[in-house]
């Protein structure tokens, strides 16, 4: 049996022509698929890159700021028995800022507390990295900002400028009370009413609705301003001989200064009540055999 090899190449030659071009246009379009993936690919990498160098760049100011506050030593220059160095001392452990507290003999005023407050020459007095703050308010404020963790301060503007209000009422107010024990006659009388006063304001005022603090449920600023009311007015009244507080006629108050006190912070850290009025027995008597 013969078998026939001969073919006719005219006859195929437009099959060779079609799939010569269609290779071509493959490889093409794999080349182009190709680019258009790396280019997309490269365009990913890019845009990841410059979104890791903005966010290194926008961070790095605020870590480096909170990192560097944290390292920096910090100081409290107070006095055991005022109620202006323990606004700071609560403000201090409220936000976990470790400290070095200096005990300030005011009878005979240190070479660090006239150079640190040589204006007033007063406590307390907050040392930053060497750099002093005076007036327990102001010392709030700025740990308030430089640490703002577990804030001290509503968030909301308005309800912000409202704890500002009251805070400045507790620093104009609040040393009424200290002048019951100060003075005697008319001068005590006037201290008195002051007192009364400014108690009666709050309770009508500082403390509506249902709150367990100043600004609600959480303790801020404004409670530690108001500091001398829920601990040292009990001791003045006990040493000057008067009764000021009734709880029945400020029973806000009077819950307030509970709740306040049984803040485990405040309770931690308030001056022991014998000793306080131990001293201030004395003062008292030292202050009237002057007169």
């Amino acid at each position: 049996m013969n078998i026939n090899l001969d073919f006719n190449y005219k006859s195929i030659k437009p099959f060779i022509f079609i799939c010569f071009h269609f290779g071509i246009l493959a490889l093409v379009f794999s080349l182009i698929v190709h680019r258009l993936s790396q280019t997309r690919k490269d365009a990913l990498i890019g845009s990841l890159s410059l979104i890791t160098i903005r966010l290194t760049v926008d961070a790095r100011p605020t870590a480096t700021l909170i990192e560097f506050s944290n390292m920096e030593e910090v100081k409290l220059i107070g006095m055991w028995l005022s109620p202006y160095s323990y606004r700071v001392i609560w403000a201090l452990k409220l936000k976990g800022i470790a400290y070095e507290y200096i005990e300030e003999d005011l009878s005979n005023k240190s070479p660090l507390l006239l150079h640190s407050n040589p204006v007033q020459k007063k406590i307390p007095v907050l040392i930053h990295g060497g750099k002093p703050i005076c007036e327990s308010s102001v010392i709030l404020e700025y740990i308030e900002e430089i640490w703002p963790q577990n804030s001290l301060l509503p968030s909301d503007p308005y309800e912000r400028a409202i704890a500002r209000f009251w805070i400045k009422f507790a620093d104009d107010k609040s040393p009424s009370i200290s002048n019951i024990y100060r003075t005697s006659g008319e001068e005590q009388e006037k201290a008195v009413k002051d007192s009364l006063e400014m108690l009666k304001t709050i309770e009508e005022h500082g403390l509506v609705g249902e709150k367990k603090f100043f600004g609600g449920d959480k303790i801020s600023m404004v409670d530690m301003a108001f500091g001398a009311v829920a601990h040292w007015l009990g001791v003045i009244e006990d040493v000057a001989g008067l009764k000021i507080f009734e709880q029945h006629k400020f029973p806000r108050l009077n819950s307030w200064i509970q709740n306040f006190k049984e803040v485990p912070i405040i309770k931690e850290n308030l001056p022991d009540r014998d000793k306080m009025l131990a001293l201030l027995k004395r003062r008292r008597e030292m202050l009237l055999a002057s007169e």
